[in-house]
This record gives structure tokens, C-alpha cells and sequence, in this order.
């Protein structure tokens, strides 16, 4: 970080949230300008061997970024990986043409990856052979230090006093050649992410919140791959409209056909068919083609063979035997909604009202959001099927429910507290 960066981050910690006095006229912040240039988009094997040694020679932390095409494409694949380190400079690699880059994962594997939003890219990062093995997390280091805004662009503008190009992240990252602007924008991803890094790190160091981080971070880089979403059929939006069973098996048909065409043409299934559509089709259970194009979202730009595939679906749930149907709502593991406790359980309902509030103090005390203090999920079941109101007790439930230490010793007094109350 030059003295005139670290002028700017420190200025910026000090003063996160304040104003300049009326008389003063806010200096402009400067656009961030790429240091080295926009350097060519790596797609080959011998100038990824290049980059490999580049970045094994290289020294600190690295930047690491990726870009998906998400509503353009099927899945969440990367497009493109960014990475920055000190003495290796910055590396724009294509896993398009370089699908497998476990040997630049192993490269750097036990250096720490510096990432924003880390929980987002590391699926796509895992499918291509990248996977740290310890990292820090710049978006979640500002929300436990309490920034209210912690986008990549607003923390570089309050942190180090730069502002980001703005305007390609939600660009289709799958066109090839990528255009020189989306370039620029993907290699100032990374450019500060190191100097953020630092920044964050003294802040939360400052507010003897440095180990909570950490924590933080150790627990993202060892957790397991999410499994496969269990009928995933039932997120379609829209579906809480969807009441008979038979309505719902029309819903699967369509959601599955969709989901299969789209991954056979590589495109998001949103291009395929409207979520709206598929609701609307269930509701109406067309008997024919006609009646089909008459809905909202099959009108008269879709072909009679695109018609005829969508209602083959929808006659394919109409004659589906009852045995077969779908069952109105999923398995429920842990406690009800919230919204029915008065009913099913008044006590539970005043545990989980003393609980969340005493939560939100504390939160607000230490200037984070709940959330990142304990999940809501983790009090819910804390005050569905409560432990005794003991310090041990309580903090057992907590560790048991997956609360890393730091939480753990920070909310089982208060949760003591609100349970005793109202035991």
C-alpha cells in the first residue's frame, strides 16, 4: 500500500460514518487506475505454466476473484479468475480454455487466499481445481467490524479512498473475446483486495474483534461442499400459489423439462421458461395446446413444437396416479415458522421473543448484524426444544448447532438470560 493509500485507509477508519464540517469542501476520490495494466486473458497451457510460477514465486496473501454468468448460462461455472499477488502481479485466466487449474490451486495452496464474498466464488473456484486451504474474507471482516455498506466498491471507496469502475458485474462473462472494459473492470477486483485485507485487519484488531474473524474464515475454508438441493422443483416462485397436488406434479413436470433443456443448450433456465409460466400453468391445467398459448408467458413468439414439449408436461402430471403426486410441503427438520409458535407452543414463543430481542442488544452493542452474531436459525432451535438455563448448557446447544467459539461465549449470557425469564 503506498503512504498515500495508507493515509486514505487510516483517515477513512477513523471516520467511517462521519461528515466533513460544513466550511470544508470533500476532496474528489480519485478512479482507481490498474497498476500494471490490463494484462492479456491467460487460455493456454504453456501460459498458464507461466502464470503458475509466477504466482509460486510471489510473496503474501493472494486476491482472488472469479466471474460467473449467471442468467446467461446453465449452472455457475466460472468464466473468469482474477488473481493478484505481491511480486507475481496480476493474472486474467479463461477456464474455458484452461479448465483445470488444481496445479495454480497447489501453487498456492497454504498461502492465504483473500477473497470478497468468499462463500459465493468458492463453488465455482472448487469445480475447476482451486480450493484454499485459508483465506480472509473482506466482505464478511466489514460486516463484524460494523460497515453499512460492505459491496467490494463501497468498502474500497470508505476504507482506502479509491472508487471501482462500475457497471459489468452483472454482464454476460461467457462472451468470448471479452471486451477490454469488462477486462479493466475484472482485473480492479483484485487490485486492492490485498491492501483492503490490511486495512480490515488492523480495524478489527482495533475492536479486539481480529480472533472472532478468523474464526470466521476457518470455518468457511473447511466447510463441506453444499449437497444436492432436495427437490428443488419446490423454489419456483410463485409456488405458495400452488395448492393441490396435482397442480404441484404439474409444477415438477415443467420445472424438470425446463432444467433439461436448459442444460442441454447451456443457457439459464429463466431464458427457457418464466417461473411466472410454469405457476401459471399448474393453476390452469390447459387441456390442450391451444389452451396453453393462451397463458402469460407461452404466448405467440413460442413454436408449436416448444408448445407441444410444455404441454406433454403438463399432460404427463394430469395423468399421473395419486400415489405418485407430490406431497404438499417438505419434510420440516428442526422447529415450525416462527409464525405458528403462539399457537403450537405459546412458552416457545415468548423464549424466541426474549431470545431475539436480547440478540438484537447485544448485535447493536457490538456494532454487527445478527446474523453474523448467531444465525436466526440457531436461536430458533435453541428456544424450540431449549437446554437448561445454564451457562453450560446453553453454550453445549449453541457449539452442538455448529456456533463457533467466539459466538458461543458471546451470546450464551443473554441467552441464559432470556430463557431464565421466561422458564
Amino acid at each position: 500500500m503506498t503512504d498515500a493509500q495508507e493515509t486514505a485507509a487510516d483517515s477513512s477508519l477513523r471516520t467511517t460514518g462521519g461528515a466533513p464540517p460544513d466550511d470544508v469542501e470533500p476532496a474528489p476520490i480519485p478512479l482507481l487506475e490498474p497498476r500494471d495494466g490490463i494484462p492479456p486473458v491467460i487460455a493456454d497451457d504453456a501460459s498458464l505454466a507461466e502464470v503458475i510460477a509466477a504466482f509460486a514465486a510471489g510473496s503474501g496473501p493472494v486476491a482472488v476473484d472469479a466471474e460467473r454468468a449467471s442468467g446467461y448460462r446453465y449452472g455457475q461455472r466460472a468464466y473468469l479468475v482474477q488473481l493478484r499477488r505481491e511480486g507475481s502481479g496480476t493474472a486474467l485466466i479463461d477456464p474455458v480454455g484452461c479448465p483445470d487449474l488444481s496445479g495454480l490451486g497447489e501453487a498456492i495452496s497454504g498461502v492465504e487466499w483473500v477473497l470478497h464474498a468468499a462463500t459465493q466464488d468458492l463453488p465455482c473456484l472448487r469445480e475447476i481445481g482451486m480450493v484454499p486451504t485459508q483465506l480472509f474474507d473482506t466482505e464478511l471482516a466489514g460486516r463484524l467490524a460494523g460497515f453499512p455498506r460492505v459491496g467490494l466498491g463501497a468498502m474500497v471507496e470508505s476504507v482506502l479512498g479509491f472508487v471501482l469502475e462500475k457497471g459489468h458485474s452483472a454482464v454476460d462473462w461467457s462472451t468470448r473475446p471479452l471486451p477490454e472494459p469488462w477486462l479493466r473492470y475484472a482485473a480492479l477486483d483484485v487490485e486492492l483486495l490485498v491492501d483492503l485485507r490490511d486495512a480490515l485487519e488492523k480495524e478489527l484488531d482495533r475492536q479486539g474483534k481480529l480472533e472472532w474473524a478468523r474464526q470466521e474464515f476457518d470455518a468457511i475454508a473447511q466447510a463441506e461442499p453444499a449437497p444436492p438441493r432436495k427437490d428443488p422443483w419446490r423454489r419456483t416462485s410463485g409456488m405458495h400459489k400452488v395448492r393441490r397436488r396435482r397442480q404441484m406434479a404439474v409444477v415438477r413436470e415443467l420445472w424438470e423439462t425446463r432444467d433439461r433443456v436448459a442444460q442441454r443448450r447451456d443457457v439459464s433456465p429463466g431464458k427457457v421458461l418464466g417461473d411466472a409460466a410454469i405457476v401459471e400453468a399448474a393453476l390452469a391445467l390447459p387441456a390442450n395446446v391451444h389452451a396453453l398459448a393462451a397463458l402469460n408467458g407461452f404466448g405467440h413468439r413460442m413454436g408449436r413444437r416448444q408448445l407441444e414439449q410444455w404441454q406433454a408436461a403438463v399432460d404427463r402430471a394430469k395423468t399421473l396416479p395419486d400415489s405418485q403426486l407430490p406431497q404438499p410441503g417438505q419434510p420440516v427438520t428442526g422447529p415450525p415458522p416462527p409464525r405458528a409458535w403462539a399457537d403450537k407452543d405459546p412458552a416457545a414463543a415468548a423464549r424466541l421473543s426474549a431470545a431475539r430481542a436480547a440478540v438484537s442488544a447485544l448485535a447493536e452493542q457490538l456494532t454487527m448484524p445478527q446474523e453474523n452474531l448467531i444465525t436466526p436459525d440457531t436461536v430458533r432451535r435453541v428456544c424450540w426444544e431449549p437446554p437448561s438455563p445454564d451457562p453450560e448448557s446453553v453454550a453445549a446447544a449453541l457449539a452442538g448447532y455448529g456456533a463457533r467459539p467466539w459466538q458461543v461465549e458471546q451470546v450464551t449470557p443473554v441467552l441464559v438470560a432470556a430463557l431464565s425469564a421466561t422458564s
